[in-house]
């Protein structure tokens, strides 16, 4: 499917309107596909002959999931990747609290396949920020900082690099399926691509809202970026997101882009535009009123 987008984006000249179609499908596509995935490996686990080897585990659900654990496991195999395409990868420093029991890991009920992936995907774009923003020549590179927080309502992963950050112009375009600050990779079957299908953010996101979480990306142009996952720490309020399929969401294909009811920078040069404006039409309007008096 990434590949069929980025053949179609490079062959055909894809205006607002289908972008956000295809935006609108893709996110409703793979959220359907979460789940039924969800569905087919809970059913598989609980009833089939393949236990997946966690005696505490109810199916692919982890009562007892620990996040630290799960930090660690997918920064090594980001880190795997890194050092494959670079050599060379930042380190890794973490800090835990919680707001609810002091000197406790922190534990909640969550799929860790889930948590894993989002993580995983975090954890490559941040590798990838401070290796290419620091450049080969450096020594030790900033290390990735992990800070884990559990509250009596949301567990918080905060993900924080010194990868030069991204100018806030493109922070909307993070979550598109159409777009990637990496080039776009060449098919190889040896080796998985680090980056460049443009799919880790938006798919990582569908998966924290699967549970009624979120995931948003803050940068700082020049120093770096901050990645913030929201998850449910109350079992209970963490139901499923799913699409609704009925006339309304099929009238969203045919729906025009909004007109643009504020001033832009691309239209208007601020203030000396304004100024300019405004003496012209006085200098027109003195003209005008001296034509008619001679």
């Amino acid at each position: 499917m990434a590949q069929g987008v980025i053949e179609m984006k490079s062959s055909h000249e894809v205006d607002t309107p289908v972008e956000n179609s295809i935006q609108y499908f893709l996110d409703r596509f793979y959220m359907s596909r979460i789940s039924i995935r969800m569905l087919i490996n809970q059913h598989t686990l609980l009833f089939g002959s393949d236990l997946n080897g966690h005696e505490r585990h109810i199916g692919c659900i982890d009562p007892n999931c620990n996040v630290l654990s799960v930090v660690r496991d997918a920064y090594e195999n980001a880190q795997f990747l890194c050092d494959q395409y670079y050599l060379a990868s930042p380190e890794l420093n973490f800090e835990q609290y919680s707001g609810t029991k002091s000197n406790v890991p922190i534990q909640f009920v969550y799929v860790p396949s889930h948590l894993y992936h989002m993580l995983f995907e975090l954890f490559k774009n941040s590798m990838r920020a401070v290796v290419e923003h620091h450049g080969p020549s450096c020594q030790k590179y900033p290390p990735i900082n992990v800070l884990l927080v559990m509250g009596k309502e949301d567990l918080t992963v905060k993900v924080s690099d010194r990868g030069g950050g991204i100018p806030r112009a493109q922070s909307d375009l993070l979550f598109q399926y159409m777009y990637s600050t990496a080039p776009r990779p060449q098919p190889d079957a040896s080796n998985a691509p680090l980056a460049g299908y443009g799919y880790g953010l938006p798919i990582s996101r569908l998966y924290a809202r699967y549970f009624h979480g979120e995931l948003i990306v803050t940068s700082c142009e020049g120093y770096g970026s901050d990645a913030l996952i929201y998850l449910k720490a109350i079992c209970e309020d963490a139901n499923e997101l799913l699409p609704i399929f009925n006339k309304t969401s099929s009238k969203h294909y045919g729906a025009s882009v909004p007109s643009n009811d504020w001033s832009s920078q691309f239209l208007y040069s601020g203030a000396r535009h304004y100024c300019t404006t405004r003496k012209q039409t006085n200098a027109e309007q003195e003209h005008k009123s001296s034509s008619s008096t001679a």
